[in-house]
């Protein structure tokens, strides 16, 4: 019992810092967006300053200050080991295919959320892609993010708690992942992708596997799609769809004078649908190779839920993005 209470306190330690973490940048981005309101709310209307207003609090001071505090947490780093290039390919194919087939499940859900309360669910993410400077898309979507998520929803976590066993520091590392990214539609892709990575970086130990695939993922997402989407004329075509009685002609010559754009489109979802079809098809055949050893410590059958979730640092982390989550959704 005694010690059933000690690991408590082990998970507990790790969720109230990771509370703190988020309340700190919470609290900033807030002060922040406050005091711009009154200085210069002109700025609240640019949507790359909005992006700009959000990501200074969370990677100056926020990340940060939540790195510094796990870093003390007691934890071993897992062995290291080479990934050859044609391995690099296989992963980022997998990865593409759970990121996709994820996303779709929380597309959907989010979706019917959207139809239930009569109103679609907004996609802030989307907004923020194509509505703000694609060079500060690449700074934060391809360069900070990989870096900083990939050192504290990987590292960090997969470090403090790989010694309970490589299952439990995996469901952690994409579980708190998805939470923190504080939307749904997000969620789903964030917590299997998160699951992912932990698993390379228990097989590999190098973080930077890890962070250049992050990369790449958030690369073509946020530059690649969003050029497309610009090519084809989206807002554009959205906006005509959801104008009461739009003239079917002038949507057909909406899309004939962005002809090209739609050519790279179909071969973009092509590729990239057959970058799925295979992803799929790897995990079905290496599916035996996804093996997750025990660690050092192992929990009690039937405990441990209780031991890693039932206490108070992880009741409050996971209970503040979960109400998160749903204010999103209905907000």
């Amino acid at each position: 019992m005694e010690v059933d209470k000690q690991y408590k306190k082990d998970f507990s330690r790790l969720g109230w810092r990771f509370t703190i973490g988020t309340v700190i940048i919470a609290v900033l981005q807030t002060l922040v967006s406050l005091i711009v309101r009154e200085v210069k709310p002109e700025w609240l209307s640019d949507m790359s300053m909005v992006l700009i207003l959000s990501v200074l609090p969370l990677y100056l001071v926020g990340m940060p200050a939540l790195i510094g505090m796990v870093s003390r947490l007691p934890g071993e780093a897992p062995e290291k080991h080479k990934m050859p290039f044609g391995k690099f390919l296989l992963a980022l194919m997998i990865c593409y295919s759970i990121m996709y087939v994820s996303n779709l499940i929380g597309t959907v859900l989010t979706a019917v959320i959207g139809m239930l309360k009569g109103v679609p669910v907004s996609n802030d993410i989307l907004e923020i892609a194509t509505g703000s400077s694609l060079w500060l898309n690449f700074l934060y979507m391809v360069i900070l993010a990989p870096i900083f998520e990939e050192l504290v929803f990987r590292k960090l976590i997969v470090d403090k708690t790989r010694r309970y066993g490589e299952g439990v520091a995996v469901l952690l590392s994409g579980l708190m992942f998805g939470l923190f990214h504080g939307n749904l539609s997000q969620f789903a892709y964030a917590f299997t992708m998160g699951m992912f990575f932990a698993f390379l970086y228990l097989r590999t130990g190098n973080i930077k596997i890890t962070m250049l695939l992050h990369a790449i993922v958030n690369f073509m997402g946020s530059i690649v799609s969003v050029l497309i989407l610009k090519a084809v004329r989206y807002e554009e075509l959205l906006e005509l769809t959801m104008s009461p009685g739009y003239d079917p002609k002038e949507m057909m010559d909406l899309v004939m004078s962005s002809l090209p754009g739609w050519i790279v489109y179909l071969l973009y979802t092509g590729i990239l649908l057959c970058v799925v079809i295979t992803g799929v098809v790897l995990m079905i055949v290496f599916r035996k190779k996804f093996v997750l050893y025990p660690g050092e410590i192992v929990l009690e059958k039937g405990k441990r839920f209780s031991i890693i979730f039932f206490n108070t640092g992880m009741i409050l982390f996971v209970l503040i993005w979960i109400v998160t989550i749903i204010v999103q959704l209905f907000q």
